[in-house]
């Protein structure tokens, strides 16, 4: 309310500023009339000392004296007519001066209740920033979440014998308890049926089994189960195990992406606009958050005040990915020249694509592999070699390429 109070006084004062100035126009005018009369009576004096200095003779002077006497009545004619009419163009100036402080105020008033907020509370930074601290303070439990959660629309309802096997898979793990296997299957098989506060909590059993070996991503799938469990919201128990999944990998995926959500649901969209620029950085063409991220962000940057943010180019999809599994099984049935060619051909697509665009685990490991299958072990131990410096500070990424390499007979 003191903003519209302040806004509508500065009109007010610029209104009454303005009515004063049409009113008594500008300081020292005079009608034109008491100028010209003023002029002749001087000229009137110059002719008197013109001829007393003998410059002019009697008879001019006394033309120069009628003529300027002539011009002297009719300016004072026009000076009296104006004298007795200004009362006119005063008045004529205050109805201006009205309608324009009229204008200004109204004016001011509608545009702001049109585009503003009248009666809302001033919102300083500090303060934002408090409330946005208190409300991450302050928010509701996982389990209130789950409790008062929507169900979750777009799941079709199970087979009976999925069901039948679910619930096999939930009596066996509930006798053996440090069935680590159990768990990491019930957890999917939960999931898969929409019972996500029932995954993330076989989730996080078959954490604890892991015994300190659980890896960043162990983590975010826990974390994407329970922000599922409580339609969307990631309640401060979520936050606390994407926390876990972040100091493994701080790259990890799911967890950036939940993080810049948290900090949407409590009021700092600038936090959240860094965590998914960084995401978006990582992100490959079928990642599931990369059309959600993309269609948010421009407002996080405006929220953040980077108003030149461009988007980065969409990840590259169809690029080369290697030899998949059904390209070897087809090489099986070709002859062995044949399979060679083949296979030769994708691997040096697949490099030379890694070499110029870089990838992601999984390709190198499908590079490995073929070059396992072609028996070339040396380039197949470079490629190891290379991948361990690239993948170094992504531990869960450098298990992938090891599992090839292993398989492929270069790594221990």
């Amino acid at each position: 309310m003191i903003f519209t109070l302040v806004a509508i006084g500065l009109a007010a004062v610029i209104a009454a500023l303005l009515t004063l100035t049409l009113i008594r126009g500008r300081s020292g005018d005079e009608p034109a009339a008491a100028y010209d009369l003023r002029v002749y009576r001087e000229q009137l004096q110059e002719v008197e000392r013109d001829l007393a200095r003998g410059v002019i003779t009697e008879d001019e002077a006394a033309r120069i004296r009628t003529e300027v006497s002539r011009r002297v009545l009719e300016a004072d004619r026009k000076l009296k007519a104006q004298q007795n009419g200004g009362k006119a163009p005063q008045m004529t100036s205050l109805v201006a001066g009205t309608v324009v402080l009229t204008a200004l105020i109204g004016g001011t008033w509608i545009v702001y209740t049109g585009t503003g907020m009248p009666g809302y509370a001033d919102q300083p930074l500090k303060q934002r920033m408090a409330e946005a601290a208190h409300l991450r303070e302050t928010r509701p439990s996982q389990a209130r979440a789950e409790a008062e959660a929507p169900p979750i629309p777009g799941i079709d309802p199970p087979s009976p014998e999925h069901l039948e096997l679910v619930e096999k898979l939930r009596a066996v793990v509930a006798e053996r308890q440090d069935d680590l296997r159990g768990f990491l299957l019930l957890a999917r098989n939960e999931a898969a049926l929409g019972n996500f506060a029932a995954a993330h909590k076989a989730q996080a059993r078959a954490i604890e089994l892991k015994n300190g070996r659980a890896t960043a991503e162990d983590y975010a799938t826990q974390a994407d189960m329970m922000v599922l469990a409580a339609g969307g919201y990631v309640s401060p128990e979520a936050e606390t195990v994407l926390e876990r999944a972040l100091n493994r990998n701080p790259r990890e995926g799911i967890a950036l992406y939940y993080w810049g959500l948290m900090h949407i649901q409590t009021g700092r969209p600038d936090i959240a606009f860094r965590v998914w620029r960084e995401l978006l950085s990582i992100s490959g063409p079928d990642d599931p958050w990369l059309t959600p991220v993309r269609r948010e962000i421009r407002e996080l940057a405006w929220y953040a005040g980077d108003n030149d943010y461009q988007l980065p180019p969409l990840p590259g999809a169809g690029a080369v990915r290697g030899p998949s599994a059904e390209d070897m099984a087809n090489a099986a049935e070709m002859t062995p020249e044949q399979r060679q060619e083949m296979i030769s051909n994708m691997v040096a697509n697949l490099s030379d694509r890694l070499a110029r665009e870089g990838g992601g685990p999984r390709e190198w490991a499908q590079l490995i592999n073929a070059l396992g299958v072609l028996g070339d072990t040396d380039q197949a131990g470079r490629i190891w070699a290379e991948a361990k410096q690239v993948f170094a500070a992504k531990p869960e990424a450098l298990a992938t390429v090891r599992a090839a390499a292993q398989s492929a007979g270069v790594a221990e």
